[in-house]
């Protein structure tokens, strides 16, 4: 019903503008009269409430109104909403002070302490940073960086209530977690209603509310510059790209909310470039609604392991080694303890770095993963698709000239010490590999 509380209140102040003058006094009056009959329709039929409050164009969309004839025969029978929906569509544009009214309630302050046991001095860090509350229940999103094995966590909510944290479920790769706190018997906590990242556009408006620099409930503007920024580390297990902005963000805004124009969260503040001025990104909302219930359930993501990482050699790459290569994926590093190891797969030992770009030669060369040619970065993404955990993989490769096949089953992913390792609250991208373009053709499996 969250959706339903946006979606009525909005068309309600639309159409009630047509009541304003007094010559369309009468049809302001219908106008009225529908919008209640409206209100029960969407109670009734949830599934097109939600349907409609991602994209209210549907109502004009003649295979789904086929497909829900109730809701075809509503809109001839109430012919003033389908204006209505469709302007809020259109028109979804908050003032940026009525966007913090709705979700700053919402956002939460997080502070977190860890200890390192194997250091003499500086043993314990102190770690802050922001989040917000996703479920009266008490479920809190925030990033894997600030609350990943931390040993203690404790949230401040908007009114300044101060209460202990518990970690529900992190994955260090997509720098996503969950935390859980107890709501007040005194109140219900506040939430922050989740958007389409799918919609957001380069040029559009990004908020983002946080707690930078530990200064709570701080506001900062700017718009979306890019929406292709792919995560550098997970190449090839991950489709998913970043949201650049130029929205500033500084150390305490990792986990807050990135939000639209219509008081939505597109995002999750994540990141930064040190050398750079205004250049942060955050982690497509959708992703994060992807992770949740395997977070929530189970807490961490399950993820086959084939247990290698590498690059791919194409055509311009032997053009530039001039040497013997076949095209496919090369065998780089073979991860210590995985099924690759155990299964004889060979890394590189001969380190060779072209125009900046660091090559380690002599391993295996993978040219078929399952009998599909991985021969281009969407070729890879082929391939993997269908491989899970507890099932077999055949990878076809070129070995000193020798093509072999090699089988192995497929086991979970553990967590891997470069997981995450180069993250922390201030400065999550300031150590790591320069960001590339998908056709880079570089990333672990």
């Amino acid at each position: 019903m969250g959706q339903l509380r946006m979606v009525i209140p909005i068309i309600f102040l639309m159409l009630f503008a047509v009541a304003a003058f007094p010559q369309q006094k009468r049809a302001g009056q219908r106008a009225h009269h529908e919008l209640q009959d409206f209100e029960r329709f969407l109670e009734s039929h949830p599934a097109i409430t939600a349907d409609l409050a991602k994209d209210p164009s549907l109502v004009e969309d003649q295979n789904y109104l086929a497909q829900h004839a109730e809701l075809a025969q509503f809109l001839k029978d109430h012919p003033e909403l389908r204006r209505g929906i469709l302007a809020l569509g259109r028109n979804c544009s908050l003032t940026t002070p009525a966007i913090f009214d709705r979700v700053s309630p919402a956002v939460v302050f997080i502070y977190a302490t860890s200890i390192n046991p194997y250091r003499a001095t500086d043993r314990i860090e102190h770690i802050i940073g922001s989040g917000f509350i996703i479920d009266p229940s008490g479920l809190i999103l925030t990033n894997s960086h600030v609350a990943f094995g931390r040993q203690a966590i404790t949230v401040a909510l908007g009114d300044g209530t101060i209460l202990p944290a518990q970690l529900v479920g992190a994955d260090p790769i997509f720098d996503v977690a969950v935390l859980r706190v107890q709501p007040p018997t005194s109140s219900t906590l506040p939430t922050a209603a989740l958007g389409d990242s799918d919609r957001v556009h380069v040029g559009g408006e990004a908020i983002a509310i946080g707690n930078p620099l530990g200064l709570d409930q701080t506001l900062t503007r700017g718009t979306i510059s890019a929406i292709n920024r792919v995560l550098p580390a997970t190449l090839f297990s991950s489709q998913e790209p970043l949201i650049q902005i130029d929205t500033p963000i500084n150390s305490g805004n990792s986990g807050g909310p990135l939000i639209n124009q219509c008081g939505e969260v597109i995002g999750i503040t994540t990141a930064m470039v040190s050398e750079a001025h205004n250049i942060g990104f955050a982690i497509p909302i959708n992703l994060v609604k992807a992770l949740l219930p395997s977070l929530v359930s189970q807490g961490h993501i399950i993820r086959p392991w084939l247990g290698f990482h590498g690059q791919l050699i194409d055509g311009e790459m032997q053009k530039i080694f001039r040497a013997p290569l076949v095209p496919g994926f090369l065998v780089e590093v073979v991860e210590p303890g995985s099924p690759a190891e155990k299964a004889g797969l060979k890394g590189g030992a001969l380190e060779i770095t072209i125009a900046g770009q660091e090559f380690l030669l002599g391993g295996d060369i993978i040219t078929k993963v399952n009998g599909v040619a991985v021969t281009s970065p969407e070729k890879v993404l082929e391939a993997l698709r269908g491989i899970k955990v507890g099932a077999q993989v055949s990878l076809t490769i070129s070995r000193e000239g020798e093509e072999l096949t090699v089988s192995y089953d497929i086991t979970e992913r553990p967590l891997l010490p470069g997981d995450g390792a180069s993250q922390n609250a201030s400065l999550p991208l300031a150590n790591r590999p320069r960001l590339r373009p998908l056709k880079s053709g570089r990333g672990r499996l």
